[in-house]
């Protein structure tokens, strides 16, 4: 590896993979993270840039299958992006008053894809305020006029901002609200320096999956301080060169090395692979569970990889709780182009919520919205008055490629001719929901 080692501290190609592996598990929701920053906040001329660092983007439209910077999009609430550079001092995020009956949330999220806390309607109770946001190395007082201080462990974080869009008449609303979405850093820094421009590597989605990725991960990691729990995983890291602040250049490696790394990626993507069909697809573990704290994950590497490859920036399970339908009720991957599926509803079996819910579909292998004829990528809680009732009060969905005919297009959640998946989310779900009492119906076989 490095040329100041010496031959007998060089790992072996086994050791080799096996720290990929794991480093890969550990990593790559950071490096994830860094797509989206580098995406929405550095790269200006690029079609997913939103707004600079320290300044907020708003997105007057919910997603649809052209938004590709973020994979398993809700497409419930228009989104606004803060991204904070917290090293030189916080920031001050000014929240309108929004009133009880619609829902909001500012999901702060450091740059491990920790959700470190929320600001919403349990914070503000409706009511304006403004809140001070803060990286680990602040020291100072909490000025007057501030109703909450929120604090990262990073000093790189993410303000991911929605707002409940109740119908597509009320989108001029939910502009309104965005719009008062305010941003300034607590000072002008008088007579204190600006910390140093950083130099942001180009992401390249290419070697982001393969032996670079590894030299995405050492420019993060001097702006990922090391919990006590992490020491160990770091000093492998080193063994295979991912130094902090250290360039890591995998074209200096050996074509054994450089196959070692990339083996590695393989076999943690296999791990995954194995822990969505044991775990996820058989209910074990829920997609709640992927995302939180970081006392919450109580160091689940895994649980924070398969977060970060299924939908990145979900959100903690006491916001809201999803569901993911990636098997039908058999255990059999769900495929539009080979059958046709039903997802009935009793009628007293909705999703108990106390804000709303959605169902929204993904292709399964881009992980996005699903082109098709009607613009339609979701059915949800909101929609319930266009829904048709069969005779006993129940609520069938159709989730297929092709219509099922004028009279049941109401009820058409359109699929692709090919794999897909459906996440129902619960937006302040309600305990049943959380606890597990209430119970999904299952995905159906209709043809």
């Amino acid at each position: 590896m490095a040329a100041s080692t010496a031959a007998a501290a060089e790992p072996t190609v086994d050791e080799l993979r096996a720290i990929a592996k794991d480093a890969y598990i550990w990593g790559f929701p950071l490096v994830e993270n860094y797509k989206t920053l580098y995406q929405q906040a550095i790269d200006r001329n690029g079609p997913n840039f939103h707004a600079p660092l320290n300044a907020i983007g708003n997105s007057a439209n919910v997603a649809t299958p052209k938004d590709t910077a973020i994979i398993t999009p809700n497409s419930d609430t228009p989104y606004s992006f803060l991204w904070m550079d917290l090293r030189a001092e916080p920031l001050v995020l000014s929240i309108p008053a929004i009133g009880d009956k619609r829902y909001f949330s500012v999901q702060l999220i450091d740059l491990y894809t920790f959700n470190f806390d929320y600001i919403n309607q349990s914070v503000t109770k409706g009511k304006a305020g403004n809140y001070l946001i803060a990286g680990p190395d602040w020291k100072g007082e909490t000025p007057k006029g501030i109703d909450k201080v929120f604090r990262s462990e990073t000093p790189f974080a993410y303000g991911l901002m929605r707002t409940q869009l109740f119908d597509p008449q009320d989108l001029d609303n939910v502009k309104r609200l965005q719009a008062q979405y305010k941003v300034q850093p607590l000072s002008a820094f008088a007579g204190t320096p600006a910390p140093p421009a950083v130099n942001f590597p180009p992401y390249d989605a290419a070697k982001a999956n393969g032996p670079e990725f590894f030299s995405y991960l050492a420019f993060l990691l001097p702006y990922a301080p090391m919990s006590a729990d992490e020491a160990a995983l770091r000093d492998r890291l080193a063994k295979i060169g991912v130094v902090p602040g250290k360039p890591f250049d995998a074209d200096r490696l050996s074509p054994a090395a450089r196959q070692a790394l990339q083996d590695g990626i393989k076999d943690a993507d296999a791990e995954l692979a194995n822990f969505v069909a044991t775990q996820i697809n058989t209910d074990m573990v829920s997609s709640a569970d992927l995302f939180g704290t970081r006392a919450q994950l109580k160091g689940n590497a895994m649980y924070r990889f398969a977060g970060a490859k299924q939908g990145i920036y979900g959100n903690s399970a006491s916001e809201a709780d999803y569901q993911a339908y990636f098997v039908d009720a058999k255990g059999q991957p769900l495929d539009g182009g080979r059958h046709d599926y039903v997802l009935r509803f009793a009628k007293d079996g909705l999703p108990p919520t106390n804000a709303f819910w959605s169902m929204t579909m993904y292709d399964g292998r881009t992980k996005l919205l699903v082109d098709n004829p009607l613009d339609r990528y979701l059915i949800n809680s909101p929609m319930l008055g266009s829904l048709k009732r069969d005779p006993d009060g129940s609520i069938a969905l159709y989730v297929q490629a092709k219509s099922p005919g004028q009279g049941k297009e109401s009820n058409w959640l359109p699929a692709p001719t090919g794999p897909f998946y459906v996440i129902l989310r619960n937006y302040s779900p309600r305990p049943e929901v959380v606890d597990r009492t209430w119970k999904r119906p299952p995905m159906e076989v209709a043809r």
